[in-house]
């Protein structure tokens, strides 16, 4: 093969290899290299995370105490301290039976001519000087229209259905009906955790985290005004 040829023959391109930190030729110190990366690049991850998610801890905190689990109790308490009140219009036929006394005086008129036999009749007459005095029996006739006065007392029976249609007005309080005792029972699952929550501070300042010495590193991972 003279020169020509030898500079026209193709370069044998380089063979891509792994960098000496990951590879030193043996599999076992290779294998804790590449461990070692990747377990650092879950580690500063997972730190972001719980960076980004402790300057929202106490809101969510507050989230939870305040609106769902606050918010249900509070509603608890009031749906049990609350009244149905509302006005139901009521239309039906509700019968009537009784017996109404009636007592009063009263002036009847005679329809017909009434005859009452037998009856002592007392006259007395004077004039002329002659005083006569008669008390003897006698049928006597009452002519129609005479008025009477009489006193009545009596019973009447009433027996009628009389159609009812007026608005009813209704007031229920939920505590002294069936739906007291479900209300009070989810009243006391909520307690324990409401309670819990107000127990916990509030920000990092009150849980004691950043004391006086940490206070800058709480400010910048916080992000603490």
């Amino acid at each position: 093969m003279n020169e020509d040829e030898i500079d026209k023959a193709p370069t044998p391109k380089p063979r891509w290899r792994l960098p000496g930190w990951v590879w030193q030729g043996r599999i076992a110190p290779a294998f804790w290299t590449v461990s070692s990366v990747i377990s650092l690049c879950v580690n500063v991850v997972l730190m972001i995370v719980i960076i980004l998610l402790s300057r929202q801890l106490f809101a969510i905190k507050a989230l939870i105490q305040g609106d769902l689990i606050g918010g249900l109790y509070d509603n608890f308490v009031k749906m049990d301290q609350a009244h149905i009140i509302t006005d139901i219009q009521v239309s039906a036929p509700i019968p009537v039976r009784f017996n109404l006394p009636v007592q009063t005086d009263t002036t009847v008129i005679l329809t017909r001519d009434i005859s009452i036999p037998n009856t002592y009749v007392s006259l007395t007459t004077a004039g002329a000087g002659i005083n006569l005095s008669i008390n003897a029996p006698a049928n006597i006739t009452l002519p129609e229209n005479t008025p009477l006065d009489i006193r009545l007392s009596i019973n009447v029976p009433v027996s009628n259905t009389i159609q009812v249609n007026l608005p009813v007005h209704v007031d229920i309080p939920l505590a002294k009906t069936e739906l007291h005792e479900p209300f009070s029972g989810l009243q006391q699952v909520l307690a324990p955790y409401r309670r819990y929550l107000g127990e916990l501070p509030n920000s990092w300042e009150q849980s004691g985290v950043c004391g006086p010495g940490a206070r800058w590193l709480c400010a910048w991972i916080f992000d603490l005004k």
